[in-house]
């Protein structure tokens, strides 16, 4: 009986250590991948039209205060300098970023993929395999590291990929279910249940478009 007594207190104690430890493991990973998100999101953030008109308010400042301390304070006058430079710097990358994004949509609708999406969708079919892998290179080449920005924040199926890259090029919710043979509620299921996912609280399946097209 106590032979018994013990050997249950054993399994519940090692129950205990078991839950524990995945739970710690859990939490590591969610604070895992909201530090990448977080990233993500403060990169956008700096290439966005409000920083930049923010970063150019500041040059400006700095500026006028360069000609206000003319030749003298020689140190101070390095360290205003830099940060002057550092600025004009982050915006021109800004800027280039943000025309290549506004060129990339142009590529993309022009794109023979787009177009056979296009067709797929007035003629009631789905993409197959060929099409998929098209799309997703495309996708790849003016959204540099797409695909392994979205890997990184959680494992996919091939069912959460195919409706995040369809998000990317802006296909309605609507015509997503039918490009990949799913039902409206199982796509809208799938976009909240990706954004609850990687970002550890309930969002609703728009919260995932918004963030996807933010990449």
């Amino acid at each position: 009986m106590i032979y018994e007594m013990l050997i249950g207190i054993l399994v519940y104690v090692v129950l205990f250590i078991v839950t524990v430890q995945s739970s710690r493991r859990k939490v590591l990973a969610l604070q895992e991948r909201l530090e990448k998100v977080r990233a993500l999101q403060e990169l956008q953030q700096a290439q966005s039209r409000q920083n930049i008109e923010q970063n150019e308010t500041k040059i400006r400042e700095l500026e006028t205060l360069l000609q206000k301390l003319g030749d003298e304070n020689s140190l101070l006058r390095l360290e205003l300098e830099e940060k002057k430079a550092t600025l004009d710097y982050n915006n021109k990358v800004a800027i280039i970023e943000n025309e290549k994004r506004l060129q990339a949509e142009t590529v993309i609708f022009s794109s023979d993929i787009y177009r056979h999406i296009q067709d797929c969708l007035n003629g009631g079919r789905s993409l197959n395999h060929q099409d998929w892998s098209a799309l997703s290179e495309l996708v790849n080449s003016v959204y540099t590291g797409f695909t392994e920005k979205l890997y990184s924040l959680y494992r996919m199926t091939e069912q959460d990929y195919h409706v995040s890259l369809l998000i990317k090029v802006r296909i309605q919710p609507k015509d997503i279910a039918l490009l990949t043979a799913h039902s409206k509620e199982s796509v809208a299921s799938t976009r909240s249940r990706l954004y609850q996912k990687v970002f550890g609280q309930k969002g609703s399946s728009k919260d995932w478009d918004d963030f996807v097209l933010s990449l």
